[in-house]
């Protein structure tokens, strides 16, 4: 199995400003997946690729271990450019400078780094054992269930179950949900020759988080995960 393990940090962030570099319990935020991808490389031979506009974040990654000559181009670097499209330009790239070709890419989110080794390696082998699956990516269970507690505004500008259905009439009836934490997706080659648009496809797989796991798009985000990690909050080892 080749294997590219992918990290994707643009320069820009209105959310949280340098989000991708900011200290977070005494390190950078990059510096904890860059952590997991050195440790899954080093099992797997696995090559490990920084995507960013960043030269500021290049020499972050580069105090812990990962080194890039890697620019993201412009036209990738936008609000509005696609996550499929900047993994297609450092896969392609990459694999021209290994002169190689990956069965698989396993992108680490940054800004969402609640992960184990444990949860890469089940997740990597339910996708293996699924050969005509494209990718899979983490969930958990969600809090909230369109079958039964959720609801969405009509043109009438009435509101009705996102999802109806006369055989539910208690949460426990509904059929299970999940959230996608963005923590980790990986997916195989054939995902990218089939040019796959999305990363929810008709044969996307989830992988099932029990622990807790959540992606940082707001300040207060960051400041529960910051409190989480320096009061052993979290119900795993980091």
């Amino acid at each position: 199995m080749n294997i590219l393990i992918t990290l994707c940090a643009r320069g820009g962030s209105k959310g949280i400003p340098g989000k991708n570099i900011r200290s977070i319990n005494g390190k950078p935020l990059i510096a904890y997946s860059i952590d997991t991808a050195k440790k899954f490389a080093q099992k797997h031979n696995a090559t490990i690729a920084l995507s960013t506009d960043s030269a500021e974040i290049v020499e972050v990654a580069k105090q812990f271990g990962l080194h890039s000559n890697y620019i993201r181009p412009a036209e990738l670097a936008t609000d509005t450019a696609g996550k499929i499209d900047v993994l297609k330009d450092i896969l392609h790239y990459t694999e021209e400078q290994e002169s190689t070709a990956f069965d698989f890419l396993l992108d680490l989110d940054i800004t969402s780094p609640l992960r184990t080794e444990e949860d890469l390696e089940k997740a990597l082998n339910q996708l293996v054992s699924k050969p005509e699956a494209y990718n899979i990516f983490s969930v958990n269970h969600a809090n909230r269930n369109p079958y039964f507690n959720m609801v969405e505004l009509g043109v009438d500008g009435y509101v009705n179950l996102v999802k109806q259905s006369h055989a539910v009439k208690t949460r426990q009836q509904a059929p299970p949900v999940y959230d996608m934490n963005a923590s980790f997706y990986i997916y195989r080659r054939s995902f990218f020759i089939d040019d796959q648009k999305r990363a929810t496809t008709n044969k996307s797989l989830a992988y099932v988080m029990e622990h807790i796991c959540f992606d940082l798009d707001h300040p207060l985000d960051f400041t529960m995960m910051e409190l989480m990690m320096k009061n052993n909050l979290l119900d795993f080892e980091l």
